[in-house]
């Protein structure tokens, strides 16, 4: 059975608002996700979250049923209530219909098959949660294995990145790690390790990429730094034919996976061809 909450005063409204701040979300390892489409896209790739809310007049949306029904099937709790409150809850003056309370998803390293996709993203002190979230949608547009986070990154598990990913932080593996323990990781098996770099790098269509592909990408303001430039197999850079000197960090990423993706499809089409 759901519940109904009215009262900005109730205190499971006051500490799941609390999850909007990140020492909150580190204190009970959870978060927020917000959004129909996002609920949904989490609930077909199998994360159910632990508390439900939804505005009064959303409850006969089937879409919103159905989130009801599994999060209570899964021993969750499901809150009716008004728009008011989900807009307290998510920041927003035009808050989505829904509102769910999630744990927060592993992100340990070792968890990490390199072999069970060709293309990963790896991002290094990435500060933006918009960039973040949208290297998320690029690592599940391009059939990545996921998104390894080095470093000072921004938190995944912000409201704003997880609205940016659209869902693609519950379809896409995320891992977190620093600098030295990575590149150890990596080393130990095959991978081979591409950096998006400014100077000293070839045009980013000409090398051969070949998986497992790691494409590298620096922090928004001050790039690569020297070290990690060093260990990469390869460092590459997208031309630039206007006054910019260079893309967004995301928009950079996006670039470079769709190349080893279409390298990928050409050899494939070939062996096909030759089969």
């Amino acid at each position: 059975m759901t519940r109904q909450i009215t009262a900005f005063s109730n205190p499971l409204i006051k500490d799941v608002r609390a999850l909007r701040d990140k020492r909150h979300r580190r204190e009970q390892g959870r978060f927020l996700a917000e959004g129909l489409r996002i609920l949904t896209e989490a609930l077909d790739a199998g994360h159910v979250p632990e508390l439900l809310f939804f505005a009064d007049q959303s409850a006969s949306h089937p879409l919103v049923r159905r989130l009801v029904s599994a999060v209570e099937q899964a021993g969750g709790e499901a809150i009716e209530t008004s728009d008011d409150i989900l807009s307290k809850l998510s920041g927003k003056d035009n808050p989505g219909a829904v509102i769910g309370v999630y744990a927060e998803l592993p992100t340990a390293l070792d968890r990490i098959d390199r072999h069970a996709a060709p293309i990963w993203l790896v991002a290094e002190r990435l500060r933006d949660p918009g960039n973040l979230g949208t290297i998320l949608r690029t690592a599940d547009a391009v059939g990545a294995g996921g998104v390894i986070l080095i470093g000072e990154c921004t938190d995944p598990f912000s409201v704003e990145a997880v609205r940016a990913s659209m869902g693609a932080l519950f379809t896409v593996a995320l891992a977190r790690s620093d600098w030295s323990g990575f590149l150890d990781w990596l080393r130990a098996g095959e991978g081979q390790l591409v950096g998006l770099h400014l100077d000293g790098a070839v045009d980013y269509q000409l090398p051969d990429y070949r998986p497992p592909t790691f494409l590298l990408t620096g922090n928004e303001a001050q790039g690569m730094l020297p070290e990690m430039a060093e260990a990469c197999d390869v460092l590459v850079k997208i031309p630039m034919l206007g006054r910019a000197d260079s893309l967004n960090a995301a928009v950079a990423t996006a670039v470079m996976a769709y190349e080893v993706l279409n390298q990928r499809r050409v050899r494939l089409d070939a062996a096909g061809r030759q089969a």
